[in-house]
């Protein structure tokens, strides 16, 4: 089994930055894809960036390219940088780990969840 936890959020002005951190414990011997996405209210969960279990690869929704960047510093904890925060950017942020390889968009491909993280952007 795989713990997944966010940390990093808060409140923030619009066109600022915040930075998320993503650690997975347990069996984290084995290699997993990361992934972010993010829930708005009254929203569905949707797709926000994912990368490779590598590190070399990684996805961005179109809404995120060019402001968020993901990496991982290693197996088992990832990051997701912020920047030119808008609004709209407004949501709970969650992080998931999946047992495949590759790059991984599809919610129903991760296995493991976070509780998510609050960010909240100001106009």
């Amino acid at each position: 089994q795989v713990q997944v936890e966010e940390s990093g959020g808060g409140l923030v002005q619009a066109g600022g930055s915040l930075r998320l951190s993503c650690a997975a414990s347990g069996r984290t011997s084995s290699s997993y894809a990361m992934g972010w996405f993010r829930q708005a209210p009254g929203k569905e969960r949707e797709f926000v960036a994912a990368i490779s279990w590598r590190g070399g690869l990684t996805y961005y929704a179109d809404s995120v390219k060019g402001r968020f960047t993901i990496s991982r510093d290693d197996r088992s904890t990832v990051h997701l940088q912020m920047n030119s925060l808008k609004p709209e950017d407004t949501a709970v942020y969650y992080c998931a780990a999946s047992r495949l390889p590759g790059l991984v968009a599809a919610s129903r491909q991760y296995d493991y969840w976070g509780q998510g993280a609050q960010v909240t952007v100001s106009a």
